[in-house]
């Protein structure tokens, strides 16, 4: 195994994810829509942008790419990182025009923000605060760039799931994590010097 694959299913914003790792250092970087290149990688980026139904009909279009996550990250414990809509796939539902299945690596669904506080915009966009909820060595308090008028929200019994959260009208789900993968609801790649932090831990990280 070597390097990183960034995941190329057309809904990603690959060229500023992929300057973004190249700024912290990462080498090796393969922009890649090919299985094997995945399962050969020693860790994966799931990037997306856009609605969570488009984004996991364009990753099932890839033959054998569902496959081959499962493989390396459910099964391989491989370290995974999915950022925005790629860390909403995780979940196994999104609520994004209809209901659509997502990969299920999380107890869970994607739905619309519906603050508490009516005067909380959505879509939430702009800076805000990353609390985690816990010690974790990819996760530190911080601010980060936002842009989603979806979040996750966990089942009941898989709260533990939830690595940080965010403020935006009441608490909305900022960063999420199980066995060796973690997704973040922020944009790394627009969030300065935090995003550029966190990428270097990610980097480093060995689950």
């Amino acid at each position: 195994m070597s390097g990183l694959a960034l995941i190329d299913y057309g809904a990603g914003n690959l060229r500023s994810v992929h300057n973004a790792l190249a700024a912290v250092g990462a080498e090796s970087v393969a922009v890649t829509d090919d299985p094997d290149a995945v399962r050969a990688a020693d860790r994966i980026i799931l990037p997306g942008v856009g609605a969570f139904g488009a984004a996991m009909v364009q990753l099932r279009a890839i033959p054998g790419m569902v496959e081959a996550l499962d493989e390396t990250v459910r099964a391989g414990g491989r370290p995974f990182l999915g950022v925005c809509v790629g860390m909403q796939l995780m979940a196994e539902w999104g609520e994004e025009h209809g209901t659509h299945r997502g990969l299920g690596w999380l107890r869970g669904t994607v739905a619309p923000i519906r603050p508490a506080d009516r005067r909380a915009r959505v879509p939430h966009m702009g800076w805000n605060d990353v609390a985690p909820a816990a010690p974790h060595p990819l996760f530190e308090p911080g601010e980060a760039y936002f842009l989603h008028g979806y979040a996750f929200t966990p089942e009941p019994d898989a709260e533990g799931c939830v690595l940080a959260a965010t403020d935006h009208g009441g608490p909305v789900v900022a960063a999420v994590g199980v066995g060796s993968a973690v997704g973040v609801q922020f944009h790394p790649e627009k969030s300065q010097g935090y995003g550029l932090s966190f990428l270097r831990r990610f980097l480093d990280w060995r689950p």
